[in-house]
């Protein structure tokens, strides 16, 4: 058998080099991932910090993995809603990295981002030894919006079939949220602007509902206790490991943003106040 020596082998692909980030809640965090294997995430030392300390973690990163900013293929984002501020932070950092060096753009919703902070529960019960509580079936990830108002995003825990598809149904977000003891959370309600009574009357009727999210730090209390379940608090905020757990879902399927159009998706504007001339 002779060989042809013009015919090369199959070019060999490296995974991509993910910048992940996360700003649309209080406490924000960065993270690096070689493909789908999560390098390192360093989360932000205190709440609203994101302007500050964001690129000195993006340095800390690279440096720490023997990466310069040009090695980056990727950078996936929380795209909301959430802080209006951090989620613009993000959006002009993905658009520059763009423009600067030709970076594709993952956006994933950030409340999705909070339900898959479940993923990594390995059974059916969460909490510290002696205080634990079972994982109720429906979930509601909140963030404070102000005005009596949260930002919620309501699931229902499903068990993956053999013939659902990867998460790249072009009508569906492009990636599926894990959630605990090898289950899914499936979003039954869309991202939207809901009261502490409209949560509970409307998802909560037959059953407890779980609560997670840093919308609860001052609102936990204007909740009926007998109709939810509030998870722990160190399951509340978002996490840009998260971030790359959904993003690079889409990024194997090819979804990704149109870098030059992007725009936070904030749900609802931010309040304008106008100052009053002396």
């Amino acid at each position: 058998m002779s060989y042809d020596s013009s015919k090369s082998a199959p070019a060999v692909v490296a995974p991509a080099l993910v910048l992940a980030v996360e700003t649309s809640s209080r406490v924000g965090s960065a993270a690096l991932a070689l493909g789908p294997n999560l390098l390192e995430e360093l989360r932000f030392s205190a709440p609203m910090q994101h302007s500050s300390e964001l690129f000195p973690a993006i340095g800390g990163l690279l440096q720490g993995h023997q990466r310069a900013p040009t090695d980056i293929n990727q950078i996936h984002i929380s795209i909301g809603p959430g802080s209006f501020t951090g989620l613009r932070i993000a959006v002009t950092l993905a658009k520059a990295m763009h423009l600067a060096n030709g970076v594709q753009v993952v956006t994933v919703d950030s409340l999705d981002v909070v339900a898959a902070n479940l993923s990594d529960i390995a059974g059916e019960q969460i909490g510290p030894p002696g205080e634990e509580m079972a994982i109720p079936d429906r979930l509601a990830a909140l963030f404070d919006a102000k005005r009596g108002q949260f930002y919620a995003s309501i699931y229902q825990r499903v068990r993956p079939g053999p013939d659902q598809s990867p998460g790249d149904d072009r009508e569906g977000p492009g990636y599926r949220i894990p959630g605990p003891d090898n289950s899914l959370w499936q979003k039954i309600a869309p991202d939207s602007l809901l009261t502490a009574q409209e949560i509970v009357e409307g998802f909560a009727q037959s059953s407890r509902i779980g609560l997670l999210g840093d919308g609860l730090l001052y609102h936990r209390d204007e909740f009926d206790p007998d109709r939810v379940v509030i998870l722990p608090e160190s399951h509340w905020s978002p996490h840009a490991a998260n971030v790359h757990r959904l993003g690079y879902q889409k990024a194997l399927a090819g979804r990704f943003a149109d870098s030059l159009a992007l725009t936070p998706f904030y749900l609802r504007g931010p309040e304008v106040t106008l100052r009053k001339k002396a």
